[in-house]
């Protein structure tokens, strides 16, 4: 007689309240705590020949089993509907299995206890599942789509608020080019203005310095005809009370002076007679000199 633990698998079926399948996929644990009661219970008896056991005394504690747990969870499924149950999970279903298991009178006096129950699954009818999954699915599907369109829409959203913060920037830039422009138009025209006075008073003050300068020209100009003119009036003062052959003579010596080189020079009696007959027939000079 097996004493340790030992796992058996369920397969249960059972019908909602809304007349849809429902498998349930357990796995319960079990042991034989008093081996006595079980031999007297359960034919565990072994042939002496080939030691092995006359019946199956594991395959009756496991339709023993099977009925108990199919039972409970039969009626847990049964009072529910598809979609209660579904979402429910596993979690009442293996605690009405546990339970039931546990209360089961017919277990404990086979000497047989219920160590854990494990449910794997609920699951419905493929067709109906697939069913069930449809608005889910389309569901989700939907709020795939709705994402991406949200997402889509922010994008649009962003390019626009891009595109309106771009030209915003361009219309700041032209407005600062505008102001920049018209800055160096005043700038240069300021300029200008300063070019056009500075031009101007240097105008005047050349214009007063050529003025000066031409009123010093002229008046040393005027000066130097007055000293000029005193000093030929001298001069011909000086020539006022001299005679003609003397006047003759300073003129011959002046236009001498002013000759080119003479390398040599012919003097016939012609040209000497009339001198020497002017200069012979000249009036004697006072003090007795000729």
């Amino acid at each position: 007689m097996p004493v340790d633990d030992r796992d058996l698998a369920l397969l249960l079926h059972a019908r909602t309240a809304d007349f849809q399948d429902v498998s349930v996929q357990a796995t319960v644990t079990f042991r034989v705590v008093d081996p006595a009661v079980a031999a007297g219970r359960i034919d565990f008896s072994i042939d002496p020949e080939h030691g092995r056991w006359r019946g199956t005394p594991l395959d009756q504690v496991a339709g023993l089993l099977t009925e108990s747990a199919q039972q409970h969870a039969v009626d847990l499924v049964a009072g529910a509907e598809l979609t209660t149950v579904l979402a429910g999970g596993v979690r009442p279903i293996r605690a009405a299995i546990a339970e039931g298991l546990a209360a089961d009178g017919r277990l404990s006096e086979t000497g047989i206890a219920v160590i854990g129950v494990r449910v794997v699954a609920v699951r419905p009818e493929p067709e109906v599942e697939k069913a069930l999954r449809t608005p889910t699915r389309e569901q989700v599907q939907q709020d795939a789509d709705r994402a991406t369109y949200e997402r889509r829409a922010m994008a649009v959203e962003r390019e626009r608020a891009i595109g309106q913060n771009e030209l915003q920037t361009q219309i700041e830039l032209a407005r600062r080019e505008e102001e920049l422009v018209s800055q160096r138009g005043a700038n240069a025209r300021r300029q200008a203005e300063e070019a056009a006075a500075a031009g101007e008073i240097a105008t005047d003050a050349e214009a007063r310095r050529t003025e000066r300068l031409a009123t010093a020209d002229a008046e040393a100009t005027r000066a130097a005809g007055v000293a000029q003119g005193e000093a030929e009036a001298a001069r011909v003062a000086a020539y006022a009370d001299l005679s003609e052959a003397v006047l003759l003579g300073l003129a011959v010596k002046e236009l001498a002076g002013n000759l080119p080189r003479i390398e040599s020079l012919v003097l016939t009696p012609d040209l000497l007679a009339p001198v020497l007959a002017k200069l012979g027939a000249a009036k004697p000079v006072e003090g007795g000199a000729a």
